[in-house]
C-alpha cells in the first residue's frame, strides 16, 4: 500500500481546533443517557431530545425542545441536563487515534485547542477520563453563542494567535462543522460527515487517519 500524501489543505496549517464529545472523547453513550433521562423528566420524547443533543450547547437544545420556557426556566433545565452528565463517566474513553493525533501535533509543533459545548466541569471530567490534556480549552462559559455560531472557534484562534484561515476544525456533528465553516476555517469531519480533509466532501475514518496525514509528505494540490 502506498504511503499517504498530505493534502494540500494541511500545508500551511497554523492550528488545530478539536471538538470534545464524539471527537476526542467517546462519550456518546453518556450524552444520550443523560438526554433520555432529562427528556422523560420534562415530558419530551427521548427520540426528539437525541435528535438535537449532539454538538449544541444544552441551553440551545432546551430552547428547541421547549420553546415556551422563559430564560430562567431554560437555564434551570439546561443545568439539570448537565448535572446528569457530571458523574456518568463509566464508559467515557479517548476515541480511536486521539493519542496518535496529539502526538503528531506535538511533533509538528502545531498549537491546538479543544472547543466544546460542554461547561468547564464536564469538560474537565471527560477529558480527564480520556487522559487528554489540551493546552487551551474553550467551553460554553467562554462564549455568548454556542455552536453552530462560530464564536468559540474564533475565540480559540485568537487566543492561540493564529488567523482563522490557517485553522483546521475537527468535528463529528453538523452544528460543529457549520460553526467551523462560519469561522472561515477548514474542517475535518468524522462519522461519515463531509469535510475538507482528506479531500473535499470526505470524512475521516478516525483521528489516527488525520495523524497519519499530518506526518505524511505534502502531495499535489487538489
Amino acid at each position: 500500500m502506498d504511503a499517504p500524501e498530505q493534502p494540500a489543505a494541511l500545508a500551511d496549517l497554523g492550528a488545530v481546533l478539536l471538538d470534545m464529545d464524539g471527537t476526542l472523547v467517546d462519550s456518546d453513550a453518556a450524552v444520550e443517557r443523560a438526554w433520555a433521562t432529562w427528556a422523560l423528566e420534562h415530558g419530551v420524547a427521548p427520540s426528539a431530545a437525541l435528535e438535537h443533543a449532539h454538538g449544541s450547547p444544552a441551553d440551545l437544545t432546551v430552547r428547541r425542545l421547549l420553546p415556551d420556557l422563559d430564560d430562567a426556566a431554560v437555564r434551570t433545565a439546561a443545568a439539570r441536563q448537565l448535572a446528569l452528565q457530571y458523574d456518568d463517566l463509566s464508559d467515557v474513553v479517548a476515541t480511536p487515534g486521539s493519542g496518535a493525533l496529539v502526538a503528531a501535533l506535538e511533533r509538528r509543533g502545531l498549537p491546538w485547542a479543544v472547543v466544546t459545548s460542554a461547561d468547564r466541569p464536564l469538560a474537565a471530567a471527560r477529558l480527564g477520563a480520556g487522559a487528554v490534556d489540551p493546552p487551551l480549552l474553550v467551553t460554553v462559559e467562554d462564549v455568548e453563542r454556542g455552536k453552530p455560531d462560530p464564536e468559540g472557534f474564533l475565540l480559540a484562534a485568537r487566543r492561540l494567535g493564529v488567523a482563522p484561515g490557517r485553522c483546521l476544525v475537527v468535528e463529528d456533528s453538523a452544528p460543529g462543522l457549520a460553526a467551523g465553516r462560519a469561522a472561515g476555517m477548514r474542517v475535518a469531519a468524522l462519522k461519515g460527515l463531509a469535510g475538507d480533509v482528506p479531500r473535499p466532501g470526505a470524512s475521516l475514518r478516525d483521528l489516527g487517519e488525520l495523524a497519519d496525514l499530518l506526518a505524511a509528505p505534502l502531495g499535489e494540490p487538489a
